[in-house]
């Protein structure tokens, strides 16, 4: 069997990246006798209909975490890695329908702007600065890793040049054309991206079951390994601390998913550059819906090729080709690419045009909010208050750069990381659990006050390294057992709240603060295409655990 690209790929993955730069600069270009301000550039003019929103929270949520990282885990443990996306599925209807209107009422260009509204410029500049450090120095760096070992895998380029590949080719359509250019090539990214998931989903299953169909190789993968297809693990499953049963879905994924979804400035941006509240909240329904196909896209594949892996009778029909860059324990994450030399001729290319539009896609959000927010937070807050559109624009697209160019030179020190989704999950719920108490009990709880919020953000961070070293490091015997790191955050979140509510009564002996929000039961009524949409979310969210719960 050929596994290598053919003409036929290369021409295929040209006219995929022909199509995005052009699209990209074309929509980027400035109008005749007018020139990009902040809105434009930041927030495509408050201009996104639905479709392209939705389209566009996908393209920015799925990535080489998700192609190969999620894929590696479904290698490594299966479909219960799914959780991630049909939770969050739920999760974006509680964004659309509780923070959303919020936010888009408040005017916002940034997350720290809103806390800047409702709680002080102290604590916007920390979280700014922090997140600056998390988009540079985990989001971006990681992409750009994850994407290099795909490209390195599948066709052989040194992954350096990988990396120096995809930070060109994300900045030359992003940094100049800003929030619009990324939105609207966005739409595109999805096509690809899920046109070509499904085509290397079908093709590995059909492969499995020797060219009698996907529902063949469907079948044969579920009876050949049925333990990669249980949603909730038990104790005694190897991975329960990564996935620890039933705390999944009413424990730490919540932390995870609310605090990615809800208050993550590359994914929140695409909703408030929305025309409308309402076209906003059809863009969260079409996300929610996509996000309950990915796991077929992504996660199918990475137990398909473990079935692979461990029949001798398919390894064989595949011939010694396959023996290279084998997926296995501790080199999960090869599972995907090393799918990919089995597609046939064009459909590879394919294949690895819809990994390029995840990469892709996601590098050009995350650049474009660590723009964002460097400039609108830290620029504008602290160097240079009266800049001009034109200079705030030239900041962004400057602070961008700096950042992929900084991202780029970090990359290739992630090497040698198994399950990197698992790992990029972990170590960000260090953070997130702190931040998420500090805004729900922002948005939701008029007496939490400035000073609470600081000292809980704060206070967050050695409370969840407790948890995670472990108190076994200086305190002997059994009675602090280690903890699944999921369930750890649900219990850093709950201490943090707790930290915030007892600062803020003592401070205002139980007074609303003057910066809370007032919110009544009409600011959250939704219409009927949202309502009707989350009800059928909810139906097959509930149908697909029913099937799969053991």
């Amino acid at each position: 069997m050929e596994t290598g690209f053919g003409f036929i790929d290369y021409a295929v993955f040209t006219a995929y990246a022909v199509l995005i730069l052009g699209v990209g600069l074309w929509v980027s270009r400035d109008k005749e006798g007018e020139q990009k301000n902040a809105e434009d550039y930041f927030l495509a003019s408050k201009s996104l209909p639905w479709w392209a929103i939705g389209s566009s929270l996908i393209a920015a949520n799925i990535s080489a975490e998700q192609f190969i990282g999620m894929s590696g885990s479904g290698f490594a443990l299966g479909l219960a890695i799914a959780s991630y996306e049909w939770m969050a599925a739920f999760t974006l209807i509680i964004v659309g329908k509780y923070f959303l209107p919020i936010f888009i009422e408040k005017g916002i260009y940034t997350i720290p702007e809103f806390v800047e509204k409702r709680f002080s410029t102290n604590l916007k500049t920390i979280l700014a600065v922090f997140w600056i450090a998390l988009y540079v120095f985990v989001n971006l760096t990681t992409v750009l890793y994850l994407g290099g070992l795909a490209i390195e895998t599948i066709l052989g380029v040194d992954m350096m040049y990988a990396i120096i590949g995809l930070a060109l080719f994300s900045a030359a359509y992003s940094l100049y054309g800003g929030l619009s250019a990324v939105a609207w090539t966005d739409v595109i990214q999805v096509i690809f991206l899920v046109l070509g998931g499904l085509v290397t989903t079908y093709l590995a299953l059909d492969t499995v079951s020797d060219g009698a169909g996907m529902w063949e190789g469907m079948k044969t993968v579920y009876n050949a390994a049925p333990d990669r297809f249980v949603m909730i693990l038990d104790e005694s499953n190897p991975e329960y601390m990564n996935l620890p049963g039933i705390g999944v879905l009413v424990g730490g994924l919540w932390v995870a998913n609310i605090y990615y979804w809800g208050f993550n400035q590359y994914i929140i941006q695409r909703t408030l550059a929305a025309k409308s509240l309402r076209e906003a909240q059809k863009g969260i329904i079409l996300a929610a819906f996509l996000k309950l196909l990915i796991p077929f896209i992504v996660v199918i594949p990475g137990i398909a090729a473990y079935v692979m892996v461990n029949d001798p009778e398919i390894m064989a029909r595949l011939g010694a080709s396959a023996m290279e860059n084998l997926p296995g324990v501790g080199t999960a994450d090869r599972a995907y690419p090393w799918l990919l030399h089995f597609l046939p001729a064009g459909l590879k290319g394919l294949a690895f045009a819809a990994l390029a539009a995840a990469i892709v896609s996601s590098l050009a959000s995350m650049l474009n909010s660590t723009s964002t927010i460097f400039t609108m937070d830290i620029y504008k807050q602290y160097i240079n208050p009266t800049a001009s559109d034109k200079t705030t624009v030239n900041v962004g697209r400057i602070s961008g750069a700096v950042a992929l160019v900084i991202a780029a030179i970090t990359a290739p020190l992630l090497g040698g990381i198994d399950q990197a989704f698992q790992f990029i999950q972990e170590y960000t719920g260090i953070v997130s659990p702190g931040i998420l108490g500090v805004f729900l009990l922002g948005l939701f709880w008029k007496k939490t006050t400035n000073k609470a919020a600081i000292w809980g953000a704060l206070v967050s961070i050695p409370i969840a390294l407790f948890f995670k070293i472990g108190p076994k490091g200086w305190i002997e015997g059994d009675m602090f057992p280690t903890l699944p790191w999921m369930d750890q955050m649900g219990y850093t979140t709950l201490l943090t709240m707790v930290v915030i509510a007892i600062i803020s009564l003592t401070q205002n002996k139980g007074e609303n603060d003057s910066k809370g929000i007032p919110l009544s039961k009409e600011f959250f009524k939704t219409g009927p295409l949202f309502n009707i949409g989350s009800f059928i979310i909810l139906i097959l969210i509930a149908a697909a655990y029913a099937f799969f719960w053991k």
